[in-house]
């Protein structure tokens, strides 16, 4: 029998616990709206009450764009027994549905509430009332809930018996500290399940142990009914479920249960929040990490061809993206043609064992070689006048002066015919750009989009050693990286820059 199961996306209030992480309103505003249009969440937490001043803007923000929408109940904020403050700034804020953070654990409540059972029961059930009269739906989370299950089982039971005569839509299960194995989350929420089958549960885990992926298959064969997750598993401390792994677990293991989420908006949301952030996604991350849809070895390469035999289920294509195959000394040939056929070139079979050998030789030396790369090393190893540099940045001159812009002049060569220009910028790489911009204008020609520049320097290093800049261009629909080498930053982006104007002439 299949069963839907809800998404409860958190990375705009529990996400944002990640440490040194602060979104601002506008920020916010965007990322809920990505999340229930392009993903197509359920429902989403953006806020703890009474945070500050642009925790509420940003909130009503959001509201106002959600109430314009009508889909205002998919709006959930985190509030607190505080005697109805958070429960008004919600109200003033335009939401309607609150998260009320009460304790899960007996542990907890005596010895940071410390009250008896009694008396807080009393005041969670005067606090649910209250917001109920007043038109606001309330879920109930049960902080520390997973030590309540281990340690203090008959508290848990006291307190559910009570929530269940209360107006409450639903309960909220949070291992809030990572501690949960998935055997012991399968036990408590089988348990839960069956002794309140009336009743709606989320479970939200978190990612201590690196168990949270597995603790939300187990949570689902148990018979939760709701999950809580974040676009990269941010969060506190180790983070929470991460979205797109979950997604994909959930289609391809569990085949009972259905979800609304898109998956193939999960790369394009990961990469942009991200990008708020500043958040690096690890290239090995499942799902949406740089490397995780690349074959290294050639022998794989040389499978794919023959049957796809080293495909699996996770098509990088369900998620929006494409196979890759690296360049290294591990790759071969195989991996050599699979590039040359994705840049459309073609060479015979002396020349790409001439090509093959010297990746194999840069890889020895540690070098990084990507399929953009595979026009200077045909050029250099055969002498081929079709690979060319037909782009060439003769000179340049930077300045920095305080109090004013930064500024450039550069002499660039097209084909043999050099062109000079000047440009100013926020920096002066930026600067740079800006009289590359000024030349290709004036030429009619079209610049790719630059969406991404990181800079590697090694820890460690002396201040002369060399640091690496990538940085990824999007021409049309494609994405391509250059990478540029240099013991000055600047320089190692104009080196970088050199090699995408090359690309984008060819």
């Amino acid at each position: 029998m299949v069963r839907h199961v809800e998404i409860m996306d958190t990375t705009l209030r529990d996400g944002e616990q990640t440490s040194g992480m602060s979104f601002t309103s506008s920020e916010k505003l965007a990322i809920a709206k990505l999340l229930i249009e392009e993903l197509k969440i359920d429902r989403i937490e953006v806020a703890s009450a009474r945070v500050s001043k642009g925790e509420f803007e940003a909130v009503k923000k959001i509201t106002e764009w959600a109430k314009e929408k009508k889909i205002l109940k998919k709006i959930e904020i985190l509030t607190f027994l505080d005697n109805n403050i958070s429960l008004e700034w919600l109200i003033r804020s335009g939401a309607r549905v609150q998260n009320l953070l009460t304790k899960g654990s007996l542990n907890h409540l005596t010895y940071q509430i410390k009250q008896t059972p009694k008396d807080y029961f009393k005041s969670v059930t005067k606090a649910v009332n209250e917001a109920n009269n007043k038109g606001v739906i309330t879920n109930i989370y049960l902080e520390d809930w997973s030590n309540g299950m281990r340690n203090s089982k008959d508290f848990v039971f006291e307190y559910l018996d009570i929530i269940s005569k209360l107006p409450v839509k639903r309960v909220l299960l949070p291992d809030t500290l990572g501690i949960l194995s998935p055997d012991e989350t399968f036990k408590y929420i089988s348990i839960i399940v069956k002794r309140y089958p009336k009743m709606h549960f989320d479970f939200h885990a978190h990612n201590d142990y690196d168990l949270s992926v597995s603790n939300v298959i187990e949570g689902l064969k148990a018979g939760c009914q709701g999950l809580h997750l974040t676009v990269n598993g941010m969060g506190e401390r180790a983070g929470n479920a991460p979205m797109a792994s979950v997604a994909a677990v959930i289609r391809d293991f569990l085949p009972d249960i259905k979800i609304n989420l898109k998956e193939k908006s999960l790369y394009k949301v990961s990469r942009l929040v991200s990008a708020f952030t500043g958040f690096r996604i690890p290239a090995n991350k499942p799902i949406v990490g740089d490397n995780v849809f690349t074959q290294t070895a050639g022998i794989h390469a040389d499978g794919d061809s023959k049957k796809n035999l080293y495909f699996n289920d996770l098509l990088p294509e369900r998620f929006g993206r494409k196979r890759k195959y690296a360049l290294g000394k591990t790759s071969g040939k195989a991996n050599i043609k699979k590039n040359l056929q994705e840049l459309g070139l073609t060479l015979n079979e002396e020349n790409i064992k001439k090509v093959t050998n010297r990746i194999i030789e840069l890889g020895d030396k540690k070098e990084k070689v990507t399929a953009e790369d595979l026009p200077y090393i045909i050029s250099d190893v055969i002498n081929s006048e079709n690979f060319k540099n037909k782009v060439i940045i003769e000179s340049y001159i930077l300045s920095h002066k305080k109090g004013q812009k930064p500024s450039a002049e550069i002499e660039l060569k097209i084909n043999g015919k050099k062109f000079f220009e000047k440009g100013s910028g926020d920096g002066q790489f930026d600067a740079f750009i800006n009289a590359i911009k000024k030349i290709y204008f004036y030429n009619k020609l079209i610049l790719p989009e630059l969406i991404d520049y990181s800079v590697t320097i090694p820890p460690g290093s002396n201040s002369d050693a060399l640091c690496e800049t990538i940085i990824t261009w999007k021409n049309n629909d494609k994405e391509f990286v250059t990478r540029g080498l240099d013991s000055d930053q600047t320089v190692s982006a104009i080196k970088s820059t050199e090699k995408m104007l090359n690309i984008i002439s060819n």
